[in-house]
């Protein structure tokens, strides 16, 4: 990813889906001044962050379709059914970001029933 498109992304993340530095800083394992870094400029993320960073704004993108920016924070930070009690946030993290679209392919279902 480019620069412009980290930037881009991160910028994203905070008003789809109300996700703060300090949120993106816990999901990417890293100080909330990296993330600044990152948004500035002045540092790029490694590629397996940059992944993490891509599959969140892909999970924000597609919950933006159900819930609004305060929502979607919630719902990324709740234990949910659909996640076997598990938060989106921390399987994202866990590379497992197929097993939270999956849970949001099942809310797109309920919503036709």
């Amino acid at each position: 990813m480019s620069q412009s498109a980290i930037t881009k992304t991160i910028s994203d993340i905070r008003e789809r889906g109300k996700l703060t530095g300090v949120d993106v800083a816990n999901i990417t394992k890293v100080s909330k001044a990296t993330v600044s870094r990152w948004f500035s400029g002045s540092a790029v993320p490694r590629p397996k962050t940059e992944l993490v960073l891509s599959d969140l704004r892909y999970v924000v993108d597609r919950l933006a379709e159900f819930y609004t920016p305060d929502e979607i924070r919630m719902w990324l930070y709740s234990r949910n059914d659909l996640l076997n009690g598990e938060t989106a946030m921390d399987l994202i993290h866990q590379e497992r970001t197929d097993e939270v679209l999956m849970a949001i392919e099942r809310l797109d279902s309920l919503t036709y029933l």
